[in-house]
């Protein structure tokens, strides 16, 4: 059971009895969230975990466990959903039997532990445990919905079946046979465990688990010895979506109406966060507030004119931010005096939902403000990434070559259809052309301009998506749009528009990038490469000019900023998985025949040509180490909860 951090419990286990009895503070939380990490609870049933206090905690990881100490169906849920439950929910569940304050959490959980050996207290024997099972056909029927589910929502990554697979093995043969080894060929959760642990799935959520945490530690500023300030009052200047998206983040962090319907919020509470809001007309009220979010189009006169007004009408210590990518920070502050408060803070679209906020430094921009701007992101639950100022920043510029090398293949004569179901199935929500539908086609093509004035050395040139919307298909429109993204914001299924496919040959001739007749016959695999290798060469231009503070944040760009599949561990980590070699050898060709929008970058030639030879010579196997930075600190906490010993390589 993993515990919420800051938190102690006691398990007592006592084999080959198996009894257990659970204490826990108020403020603790249970859950199982191994599977966000790739794995099934396991461990066989009786683990160290990590909490803040260094206090030793031992918490409960065992399917056969849960299963028998709130029902399959509870335990299913949890399991799955990594639900994490408050101590109160887990006592009505069965999870604990008493809750006690965390200054007599060990002493009554010694004086419990006395007592079962004494036999004044009775021992339960959680194992052998049915009162929760149920019937078999009801249980049977909860896993076989479950796996429904699994195979619906998470069809590529294996630890969801296998988990309902390790379940079910301890309903069939008993308690035992999820925690001792059996002598017969069945499931056990300690040999799958120990196979998925190596797969590539898991290897990944684990960098992206443990990278996420890193995107708050930026070098010689979260160090500086500075104190982050509170933010705690909010002026966001424009109107529509955009707008409405970053003021429903400040107050909530999803949204409001489908917490109400979903039964996750009250609707009294609805109107409690409204009040929050208050419409202003001028810049009178501004005196007071913490920080100023300027969103309204990228016109840079306007925006230099708002600016300069904001710095006579707000306090000297106000932050002043824009959320614009396409506009150049430092020329929006060019009328200001005061240019070390001026920030970048791009929400994606919709800002509500995105959990991402790059948090962009102009070559002003103080220290302070900065570290403000951390402490704020995590406050409304965002994931920050600290960059600087350039085109697109870390997200667009990284991505801007995903619906271009789309483009590439589409006007070779690829069928787009194909290229949008190869690229979900990878794992992305959206293939390119439907994500230039849900943009908008005049959203997009502002973006593919922007960086064709910023980068004409390797940019491509279309004319698809113009001429799509000169033949009347239009993005986010039932009917109108020829990609079947719409069903997903619409009640009906629309089936997709064939007669694009005309567009698309006036496309290919005018482009003329095609220099035979007929089209290239490509596999799934290649499509996946020519629309993702680009995107790996783009974030090495972003890593080499030092636009991040490390390459783990470019991955965690990835996940949250365009729905990399997370178990791929982000674009980075999937690009090393693939092979810097290989990716260079086919981008290589690529330019060769299509041109520079596949030549490789220098830090990617760099990584292919010149590999950083191992530390570690002894080593003649291949092992499953964490590397990243925060991997030290978690192991100390894990290895040494005791004696706090400092964790040695």
């Amino acid at each position: 059971m993993e515990i919420g951090d800051g938190i102690a419990t006691i398990t007592i286990h006592n084999p080959p009895v198996n009894a257990l009895s659970l204490s826990a503070t108020p403020r603790t939380e249970l859950g199982l969230p191994e599977l966000k990490l790739g794995v099934i609870p396991g461990c066989g049933g009786i683990c160290i975990s990590m909490q803040s206090t260094f206090v030793p905690d031992f918490g409960l990881r065992n399917h056969t466990f849960m299963i028998r100490l709130v029902g399959v169906s509870k335990a299913v849920e949890m399991m799955l959903s990594s639900k994490i439950v408050s101590s109160e929910e887990g006592k009505v569940y069965g999870l604990i039997d008493s809750i006690v304050s965390s200054e007599e959490l060990l002493t009554a959980a010694r004086l419990w532990a006395l007592d079962i050996v004494e036999g004044l207290s009775p021992r339960t024997s959680s194992l052998k445990s049915t009162e929760k099972l149920g019937s078999v056909d009801s249980s049977y029927e909860v896993l076989d919905n479950a796996r429904l589910y699994a195979m619906k929502t998470f069809p590529i990554v294996p630890h969801y079946t296998a988990c309902l697979d390790v379940v079910e093995e301890g309903l069939r043969f008993g308690g035992l046979s999820g925690v001792v080894k059996v002598t017969y060929s069945q499931l056990q959760e300690d040999k799958v465990f120990k196979e998925l642990v190596l797969s590539t799935s898991a290897k990944g959520l684990v960098h992206a688990f443990l990278a996420e945490r890193a995107t708050s530690k930026v070098p010689s500023i979260t160090d500086s010895g500075l104190s982050p300030r509170r933010i705690g009052k909010v002026v966001v200047i424009s109107s529509g979506f955009m707008c409405s998206g970053i003021a429903t983040a400040l107050i909530i962090s999803d949204d409001l109406q489908t917490l109400v319907v979903e039964g996750h919020l009250q609707p009294d509470k609805v109107k409690k966060a409204v009040t929050f809001l208050k419409g202003v007309l001028d810049y009178q009220e501004f005196q007071a507030v913490d920080m100023v979010i300027e969103a309204v189009d990228a016109e840079i006169l306007l925006q230099q004119s708002i600016f300069e007004q904001l710095e006579n009408d707000c306090s000297p210590q106000c932050i002043l931010a824009s959320t614009t990518s396409a506009a150049n920070l430092s020329l929006i502050g060019e009328r200001t005096c005061f240019k070390d408060r001026i920030v970048g803070v791009n929400f994606l679209s919709p800002a509500h939902v995105k959990p991402l906020l790059e948090i962009v430094q102009t070559k002003t921009t103080s220290k302070q403000v900065i570290l403000d701007l951390i402490r704020f992101a995590k406050i409304i639950k965002k994931v920050p990434i600290f960059v600087k100022n350039a085109t697109g920043f870390a997200v667009k510029r990284s991505f801007f070559p995903y619906t271009l090398g789309a483009e590439i293949l589409a006007n070779l004569g690829v069928d787009v259809f194909q290229i949008d179901r190869v690229i979900t199935e990878f794992g992305m929500e959206f293939g390119p052309f439907q994500l230039q539908d849900a943009m908008g086609y005049q959203v997009y093509l502002k973006d593919v301009k922007e960086f064709a004035a910023a980068f004409p050395d390797r940019s491509f040139s279309s004319p698809l998506v113009q001429l799509m919307m000169e033949s009347g298909c239009q993005a986010q429109r039932p009917f109108l749009s020829p990609f079947p993204i719409i069903c997903m914001l619409y009640p009906f299924k629309p089936k997709p528009d064939l007669s694009v496919v005309e567009i698309i040959e006036k496309s290919a001739k005018l482009t003329n990038i095609n220099r035979s007749e007929k089209p290239i016959s490509v596999t799934d695999q290649e499509i996946i490469e020519m629309i993702f290798f680009p995107v790996v060469n783009e974030a090495c231009r972003v890593l080499e000019e030092g636009i991040v503070a490390q390459s783990s944040d470019l991955d965690i760009a990835s996940i949250h900023g365009m729905n990399f599949p997370s178990h791929r561990g982000g674009i980075l980590f999937w690009g090393d998985t693939v092979g810097t070699k290989y990716i260079y050898s086919r981008l290589k060709n690529w330019c060769e025949i299509y041109g520079n929008f596949f030549k490789p970058s220098k830090l990617l030639e760099e990584k292919a040509t010149k590999p950083i030879p191992s530390k570690n010579k002894k080593v003649s196997q291949p092992q499953f180490v964490l590397v990243h930075p925060s991997a030290v600190t978690l192991l100390s906490k894990l290895l040494f909860p005791i004696t706090g010993e400092k964790f040695r390589q």
